[in-house]
Parts: C-alpha cells; sequence; structure tokens
C-alpha cells in the first residue's frame, strides 16, 4: 500500500544541528533528476525577492519565507513528516506517532512536494517555499514531475490511496487501476453528500494516523473497505476511482 498525503504551505523551523539537505539520499531515487533541476531553478529564483514575491504569492508579511529558499542548502534538515504544519499535520500529529507506526510510514506514506516530488516519510527535508502553482523561471513544474511521479506511484505494490490536493495529484497523476482510489471527504445533510473543506483536511489528518497506527499493508480496496468498516471509519465507494470520508 501507498497512501499519497498533500504537503502544507506552512513548514516548522528547526531541525538537528549540523544537518543540511542531501538530495541523493531522498527516497525515491528515479527522481533525483527533476528534483535537481527544480532546485537549481528555485534558488535562481531566490536571488531576487521581487521576483521571487512575485512567483511565489508572498505577501509583505511573507518575505521569511524567500528568505528560506535563500539559505535552503544551509538549512538543518527535519523528517517530512515532522516538516509541514498546519490542519492535516496537527490531526495526524506525527510525533506522537510509536516508532513502529513511524516505520510503517516511511514504507507506506509518501508526500507531494513541488519541489522534491514526492518524498518518505522519514527523509529528511529543510524549510522551504513551493507550491504546485508556482512559476519558476524557464522551467514548469508540471512538466518536470508528472511523468516522473506517475512512475513511481504506478510502480507501487498494492493499494494506492490518494489523499492530495487536486493541485498535487495533478502534479503526478496516480495510475487508472482498480487499487488506486482518490480520497474525498464529505459530509452528508438530507440525504445528499458535499465536500468538505477545512474539516477536509482535518479528516484526511485523522484518518492516516489511524492507518499508520494499525499498520496494516492493504493489498485492495475490498481490504481496506473491511479495516474501515471495523475501526468505525465511514469510508465509502464514491464515484468511480474514489472514496469518500464521510465525516
Amino acid at each position: 500500500m501507498l497512501i499519497l498525503l498533500p504537503p502544507s504551505e506552512t513548514k516548522r523551523e528547526g531541525g538537528a544541528e549540523g544537518t543540511r539537505l542531501a538530495v541523493g539520499e531522498l527516497g525515491f531515487p528515479t527522481l533525483a533528476a527533476p528534483r535537481r533541476r527544480v532546485l537549481a531553478a528555485l534558488e535562481e529564483l531566490a536571488r531576487d525577492p521581487a521576483a521571487s514575491a512575485v512567483a511565489l504569492k508572498l505577501g509583505p508579511t511573507q518575505a521569511h519565507e524567500a528568505e528560506r529558499n535563500r539559505r535552503i542548502r544551509r538549512s538543518p534538515v527535519l523528517p517530512s513528516l515532522d516538516r509541514y504544519d498546519g490542519v492535516l499535520y496537527d490531526a495526524l500529529d506525527a510525533e506522537t506517532l510509536p516508532e513502529a507506526a513511524r516505520r510503517f510510514a516511511q514504507e507506506h506514506l509518501a508526500i507531494a512536494s513541488a519541489l522534491f516530488g514526492l518524498t518518505r516519510a522519514l527523509d529528511p527535508i529543510p524549510a522551504y517555499r513551493l507550491s504546485a502553482d508556482s512559476r519558476l523561471p524557464g522551467l514548469q513544474l508540471r512538466r518536470q514531475w508528472a511523468a516522473a511521479i506517475s512512475a513511481v506511484v504506478d510502480a507501487a505494490p498494492g493499494l494506492v490511496l490518494d489523499l492530495r490536493s487536486e493541485a498535487y495529484a495533478a502534479l503526478g497523476p496516480a495510475p487508472a487501476r482498480a487499487n488506486s482510489v482518490f480520497l474525498r471527504v464529505v459530509t452528508e445533510e438530507g440525504g445528499r453528500r458535499r465536500a468538505l473543506n477545512h474539516f477536509n483536511k482535518a479528516g484526511k489528518g485523522r484518518l492516516t494516523r489511524a492507518l499508520l497506527l494499525a499498520g496494516i499493508d492493504h493489498p485492495d480496496v475490498d481490504s481496506l473497505l473491511g479495516w474501515a468498516a471495523a475501526a468505525g471509519v465511514r469510508l465509502e465507494p464514491g464515484a468511480p476511482g474514489e472514496l469518500d470520508l464521510v465525516v
């Protein structure tokens, strides 16, 4: 099983003193070449604060985000699962996971990134700012990532559970196959379902935490649905190729 998570715009500061980004040591080594190209383009952009503000859609109070990119090679690193912040990652609460769950995450969870493509849960990365819709000089993010990420995801055995936002799913589409499903978080009112926004992220975070704690390598959708029913998680078939998490 491979669980695909979106990143977050906000990143936690910090990391172990003396550590630095080592692109060649990140998981999914077939992504190393596009990672280096995107990183080089981001570093070029970071030399121009005004251009960075436009390309990264930064407001007057977000100058520190561009500064992160200027020192990206010198910044300390944290595991990806601990680096990201925000609603989804608050609900996941990775720092309180037992070691067995974190080891399971390293094998069965990948976090999407406009900078790194995909990272494994414990891959050490610095704080940075780059989004799926950012514009880099002389480089189109989707052209760099689409085929490379899709190949990585397609090679994953068993179930692919895609919890990414639509923007990051488009950056590297998951394969169209029976055991690859996109998750939508919905609520049910008056017999009708509607998608959620804020609670969408919290629902995904809680579901991911439950999956990591359970530590089951689901081979297919039926296995996942059986676990969900037993665990009291309302996970149901939705549109073709999708599952609905009803909250």
